[in-house]
């Protein structure tokens, strides 16, 4: 994978994060739920990160060898950290967490 393909879909796996996300809370919030929108982001980004890497090997024939499946789960976290959008946001992420 070349870096340009991998800006293309980190960029589309964060807004579709962002856009699914925001689809929760709202899901969340309507059944008075109480959540970590953090937490929800993470897991969210990590799903569609890795599943939609997953996808776009699959689509394009590109084989499952030992570094392209390293590559799956780093960039759920890259999505992870794209959809986060701002030092405070993972600040306070990094926090919940402990």
């Amino acid at each position: 994978m070349n870096i340009t393909t991998f800006l293309f879909l980190l960029m589309s796996f964060a807004v579709l994060t962002s856009t699914v996300t925001e689809a929760v809370k709202k899901f969340l919030e309507e059944q008075h739920i109480r959540y970590a929108s953090n937490i929800v982001v993470l897991i969210i980004a990590l799903i569609l990160g890795c599943g939609g890497t997953i996808l776009y090997y699959t689509g394009s024939g590109i084989p499952f060898t030992p570094l392209n499946i390293i590559y799956i789960p780093l960039m759920g976290l890259a999505n992870w950290l794209g959809a986060m959008v701002g030092y405070d946001k993972v600040k306070q992420a990094i926090e919940q967490l402990h």
